[in-house]
């Protein structure tokens, strides 16, 4: 992989902890009532958007760079949410597997045509 979409890949991961970092606090918000939780649930997405958007200058396509922002933010709060003692069951443990491959899956160039 090229240095460039190295960049961005890393710019990725940074907006994916953003991203689940604010949605951690929105549970600790109640429901926007908190205010110091509230904030940082708004500088969590904020930071989040601007990391996703200087990750699709370096050499990531939109439609998978979201997916993967998506697919690894939610297989990450899924998995922050049970260390914190919310159940997962094994069906939800096996639909976790699959978005995580999926995340992967889509990291593949594919195949363009002539």
């Amino acid at each position: 992989m090229r240095p460039e979409r190295w960049r961005g890949v890393a710019l990725l991961a940074a907006a994916i902890g953003c991203e689940v970092g604010g949605t951690f606090l929105l549970r600790e918000s109640r429901g926007f009532t908190d205010v110091l939780p509230s904030l940082g649930v708004v500088a969590g997405y904020c930071v989040s958007i601007v990391l996703f958007s200087r990750a699709l200058a370096h050499e990531l396509t939109l439609g998978v760079a979201y997916g993967i922002l998506i697919g690894c933010g939610l297989a990450a709060a899924t998995l922050l949410g049970a260390v914190l003692g919310e159940p997962l069951s094994a069906l939800q443990a096996c639909g976790l597997v699959l978005v995580l491959v999926g995340a992967l899956v889509l990291q593949r160039p594919g195949r363009t045509r002539p």
